[in-house]
C-alpha cells in the first residue's frame, strides 16, 4: 500500500479556494453544528506527532490498518463566512477498536502505527484536511465515530462527534439517537470511493458551523457522559 505522506501534507496546505463556496452566499442562517460531548478518552498523553496524517507517524514507514479515509471540510459561522485559524481536533479509535488513552478499554490491541490524533489549522477559506481511517465501531454501544474539537484563540468553541451515515449501528447508540432527528442529519457523512484510488481509499466530507453564543456553550456542558 503506497502512502506518500510528503505530497499530502503538500496538498493539506494548498486546498484551493474554488472548491469552496463563496463567503456570504446564504440567505439564510446556517444550522449549527451540534454539540456532542467529548468522551473520557481525549488524549491524556499526546502523541509524538500530532499532524493532519494520521495514518503514519513522524518518519515511520509502516502505515496504520484500516480504510484509507480523506476527511475534509470547511469551518464557518452560522452566516456562512469561512472561520480562519480556527484549530480543528480530531481523536477516534483505531482498527482495533482502542483509544489513545491509558485507561482506554483494548489499550493492550492498539495499532501503534495509528496516530489517533491529528490537528490542523484553518487557512483563509476555512477548510481542513486529515488523512484517517474509516471508524470503527467502539466497545459497548457505541456506533463508529471521529470527535471533533474546534478550537479559537485558546478558546473551545464546539465539541462534536461524526457518524457514519446509513450505519445500521447509529440507531442502538444512546448519544447519537438523543440528537434528534433534525442534529443526526447534520452529523452523519457518507464514506465514498475516492475517483482513481487504486487502493480503495474513501472520502468523507464534514462541514462545522459554529455558534456564537453563550448558550451554545451551556448546551455542551449538559453532554452526555459517554
Amino acid at each position: 500500500m503506497a502512502i506518500d505522506r510528503r505530497r499530502f501534507l503538500c496538498q493539506a496546505g494548498t486546498l484551493g479556494a474554488v472548491a469552496f463556496v463563496t463567503p456570504g452566499a446564504f440567505a439564510e442562517e446556517l444550522s449549527r453544528t451540534p454539540w456532542q460531548t467529548e468522551g473520557p478518552f481525549y488524549p491524556d498523553r499526546m502523541p509524538l506527532d500530532v499532524d493532519n496524517d494520521l495514518l503514519i507517524i513522524n518518519d515511520a514507514t509502516t502505515p496504520a490498518v484500516g480504510e484509507i479515509t480523506h476527511l475534509t471540510g470547511r469551518v464557518t459561522d452560522v452566516s456562512g463566512r469561512p472561520v480562519e485559524n480556527a484549530q480543528v481536533e480530531i481523536w477516534q479509535v483505531d482498527s482495533n477498536g482502542a483509544y489513545i488513552h491509558t485507561d482506554a478499554p483494548r489499550i493492550n490491541r492498539r495499532d501503534r502505527n495509528f496516530q489517533g490524533f491529528g490537528r490542523f489549522e484553518t487557512g483563509a477559506t476555512g477548510e481542513y484536511r486529515f488523512r484517517t481511517i474509516k471508524p470503527v465501531r467502539y466497545s459497548g454501544a457505541r456506533a463508529a465515530h471521529i470527535h471533533f474539537a474546534i478550537n479559537r484563540n485558546g478558546r473551545r468553541v464546539l465539541t462534536t462527534q461524526m457518524y457514519v451515515k446509513g450505519n445500521p449501528d447509529n440507531e442502538r447508540d444512546s448519544i447519537f439517537r438523543r440528537s434528534g432527528r433534525a442534529s443526526r442529519d447534520l452529523l452523519s457523512v457518507a464514506f465514498k470511493p475516492l475517483p482513481g484510488s487504486e487502493i480503495g481509499e474513501l472520502t468523507a466530507n464534514f462541514d462545522i458551523v459554529i455558534g456564537k453564543t453563550p448558550e451554545d456553550r451551556e448546551e455542551g456542558r449538559r453532554g452526555w457522559l459517554w
